[in-house]
């Protein structure tokens, strides 16, 4: 059995739409305003990965559940991505010192 990666888009919009509860052309509609970018065929058809699907949800708990218009999910989505990428800055940045601190205690 073949096993897809995350990021390998492989669901049309149907298939989406139907995953999320939602309309297709909600999603057209969440393309473009830019919230979403789905991959595109080489007949130019939208295809999402599991990665498009999960975000897609958490911008579906957003709206629905919490209230939060478009231009909120947009600047929340935005910032939990600069939060993930702040993280991974400070794991690399813990992983140089402990290297660092390692070398000079070896030295000693």
């Amino acid at each position: 059995m073949m096993e897809f990666e995350d990021t390998e888009p492989c669901y049309v919009i149907s298939v989406a739409a139907r995953m999320l509860g939602v309309h297709a052309q909600t999603l057209r509609y969440y393309e473009r305003v830019g919230i979403i970018s789905p991959s595109r065929s080489k007949g130019n058809r939208r295809l999402y990965s599991t990665d498009d699907i999960e975000r897609l949800r958490r911008i579906k708990t957003l709206i629905d559940d919490l209230g939060v218009n478009l231009a909120g999910v947009e600047v929340i989505m935005r910032m939990a991505q600069r939060m993930s990428e702040m993280d991974r800055e400070i794991q690399a940045l813990e992983k140089k010192i402990k290297r660092i601190t390692d070398a000079e205690l070896s030295q000693r």
